[in-house]
């Protein structure tokens, strides 16, 4: 069994989220090839854990490669945000949600995650639901094309590229990775080359559309906490400014404690009753070996929030 992926900020997950008893329930949310939770498993003995992925096809991997911890590992295949609205289910006391897409997807996947590679492009996580990224590109006018580009992908050149990407389709349906980075390419000018490829932005836009992501992020996130044991920890990888956005803005929002009124639209800020302690406000980052071993850690961010009170 090949794995490609090298999990992100490892030892610092390790440490941050190690269980404190014996027999603690661990959540893998987005267990992937399963690199974190081979090594949460390998080094606390007494660990249990759930391993969670929409995508049944990376599930089988990591399965595979966590069959040696027998039944302290079950799974669940489906999306995180659906296993946590179950209240029957055990509260775990950790919870880690890594939000990067693994290596296996633009590697193995055979998706069209990968500008590098020419692919069918399809870009779901969960193939049974659509649509694929090519039907999306095809069923958008060029304003909304450049809206996506330049929301999901903060991308200057959102509406250049947007209009190549609308005149190529006039010639016919773009249905492969490989096409649309050339399109891209194409569309913006040499000076526009930097430490990133030139369909970056552009591919990570479409694939968060594609998998509303966003949106369900902000739905696991709440989720999550709610089934979070009291005095339990909660660990989120993030990879890019608008999911780290949102994760900061949700623990910002849950460690405060405020109320309102018809008569008072300002919230007033209380010092007690916060639902969760925030103990690195600017998260962890990786350190400067991780950055030279495994470069694409670059923009990786861990934020922690321990669970105070239910709610």
């Amino acid at each position: 069994m090949e794995i490609v992926h090298t999990p992100v900020l490892l030892e610092e997950t390790l440490q941050l989220l190690a269980p404190r008893q014996p027999g603690e329930l661990m959540i893998d949310a987005t267990v992937g090839e399963g690199g974190h939770s081979y090594a949460f498993l390998s080094r606390f003995p007494d660990l249990r854990l759930i391993g969670i992925d929409a995508d049944q096809e990376i599930q089988e991997v990591a399965k595979k490669r966590l069959k040696v911890f027998g039944e302290r590992v079950h799974w669940y295949t489906g999306w995180s945000h659906d296993f946590f609205a179950d209240s029957s289910n055990e509260k775990p006391d950790t919870i880690l949600i890594d939000l990067g897409v693994s290596r296996y997807h633009y590697e193995k996947g055979s998706r069209g995650f990968s500008f590098l590679r020419d692919e069918v492009l399809d870009m779901r996580i969960d193939r049974t639901q659509g649509p694929d990224a090519a039907e999306l590109i095809a069923g958008l006018s060029e304003k909304a094309l450049a809206d996506l580009l330049y929301t999901y992908g903060e991308e200057r050149y959102a509406r250049r590229i947007a209009r190549s990407i609308t005149e190529a389709k006039s010639r016919g349906r773009i249905s492969r990775s490989g096409a649309l980075a050339d399109i891209i390419a194409r569309a913006l000018p040499l000076r526009y080359r930097g430490s990133i490829h030139p369909a970056t932005r552009t591919f990570q836009a479409l694939r968060i559309a594609v998998n509303g992501e966003l949106t369900h992020l902000q739905e696991l996130l709440k989720r999550a906490l709610e089934m979070l044991k009291p005095g339990g920890r909660m660990g989120v990888i993030t990879f890019h400014s608008l999911e780290d956005r949102i994760v900061k803005h949700f623990f910002r929002e849950k460690g405060t404690d405020y109320t309102s009124s018809q008569n008072q639209p300002i919230y007033e800020y209380k010092r007690s009753g916060k639902r969760v302690n925030v103990p690195y406000r600017k998260g962890i980052t990786p350190g400067a070996l991780e950055l030279r071993n495994n470069p694409s850690s670059r923009s990786a961010r861990l934020r922690i929030a321990e669970k105070v009170v239910d709610g």
